[in-house]
């Protein structure tokens, strides 16, 4: 999934070469793409893109003076910039095509989206705020105004594992499965820990950990193009994804804990004293 890292570059990379661009048509190829219908996607018709920016993890495409489109890429979601469009109209499928937007000089964004669970959506929207996910976006971690004591508020109340509350867009945005791991390995700290339990000297050591994880991730990608982000992503971690690998800092094999749709990645050594969590889908309850 794209993360704070990969969308703030993305947003960088489309924001360079669609500013200005007039949009023609706006065209939905997947039935459950498009969220919203006031206003209508023709509101975008004819307006040039003002601007490509970033809340949390949504891509925001505005027009001049008129509406944004909102992209929330889900899990398997990715764009594509294309120099020709076929003049014929995407038809409605079995690909992993989602939306197109085409260009008045004939350019344009594919919106795609791989593997059978369709989660990927589309608003158009006067306002940003009026997407319900945005609404709701908790803090940007990499703004002036995240502080190391409002990081320490947020998570005095959390009576859960701070792996959950890091993940929470309503609490951080932007934040997801990959560098919520990436951050506690960096911090030393279990996924399992509570996060209204933490002392003081915890709290500051995550909060620099997170603070700087995510900007060492959005330099490495800053500058690349959209179809490089993902590998760029993938070489730049140390424990996600890497189970059964050797961790970079320690040497101990990295471990896994799955759920239903996801897992974590963590090294017992650096961050849990040794001790292995539970994987339940082995129903072990390991303390």
């Amino acid at each position: 999934m794209p993360e704070l890292p990969e969308v703030e570059a993305l947003a960088g990379f489309l924001d360079g070469r669609l500013s200005g661009r007039v949009v023609e048509r706006v065209q939905p190829v997947a039935v459950s793409v498009l969220k919203t219908y006031d206003p209508p996607l023709s509101a975008l018709e004819g307006r040039p893109v003002a601007a490509v920016r970033r809340h949390g993890k949504f891509l925001d495409i505005a027009t001049d003076a008129g509406p944004h489109l909102v992209l929330h890429l889900a899990r398997a979601g990715w764009v594509r910039l294309r120099d020709t469009l076929p003049a014929a109209p995407p038809r409605p499928g079995k690909g992993p095509l989602a939306l197109r937007i085409r260009l008045s000089d004939g350019t344009g964004l594919d919106v795609t989206e791989a593997g059978t669970q369709k989660r990927l959506a589309a608003y158009c929207v006067h306002d940003p705020a009026d997407v319900p996910g945005i609404a709701r976006l908790g803090p940007d971690p990499l703004t002036d105004a995240f502080t190391r004591d409002s990081f320490a508020a947020l998570l005095r109340s959390e009576r859960r594992r701070i792996k959950g509350v890091l993940r929470d867009q309503s609490v951080i945005a932007g934040v997801g499965n990959a560098y919520s791991d990436e951050a506690l390995h960096a911090a030393r700290m279990s996924p399992f820990a509570l996060a209204a339990n933490l002392s003081e000297d915890e709290v500051t050591v995550l909060y620099e950990a997170l603070r700087t994880t995510l900007r060492d991730a959005v330099e490495r990608a800053r500058g690349h193009a959209a179809e490089e982000l993902k590998d760029e992503k993938r070489a730049g971690t140390r424990v996600h994804g890497r189970a059964g690998e050797q961790c970079p800092v320690c040497g101990d094999v990295i471990r896994e804990v799955s759920y239903r749709d996801s897992s974590l990645q963590y090294c017992a050594t650096c961050q849990t004293g040794g001790k292995i969590l539970a994987d339940r889908r082995l129903s072990r309850l390991l303390k």
